[in-house]
C-alpha cells in the first residue's frame, strides 16, 4: 500500500470530518444566538454580528481544509 493509495482514501474521509465538525459548530453557535436573542431581544443586533462573525471563521476553518484536501489530491 503505498502513500497515493492512503491519500485517496484519507483525503475523503478528512474533508467529512471537517464538514461534520463545522456542522456541528455552527448549530450549536446559531442556537445559542437565537437563544440568547430570546432572552435580551434589545439586544438582537449585537448578538447576531458577533455570531455571524463566529460563523464565518467556522466556515473558513472547513474552507481551509478543503484546499489542503486539493493541493494533498495533487500528490494522487
Amino acid at each position: 500500500m503505498d502513500y497515493k493509495m492512503v491519500l485517496a482514501f484519507a483525503l475523503p474521509i478528512a474533508v467529512a470530518v471537517a464538514a461534520v465538525g463545522s456542522a456541528i459548530g455552527l448549530g450549536r453557535a446559531v442556537s445559542a444566538a437565537m437563544e440568547a436573542t430570546g432572552r435580551q431581544p434589545e439586544a438582537a443586533t449585537k448578538i447576531l454580528i458577533a455570531m455571524a462573525t463566529g460563523c464565518a471563521f467556522i466556515e473558513a476553518l472547513t474552507i481551509y481544509a478543503l484546499v489542503f484536501a486539493f493541493v494533498l489530491a495533487g500528490k494522487i
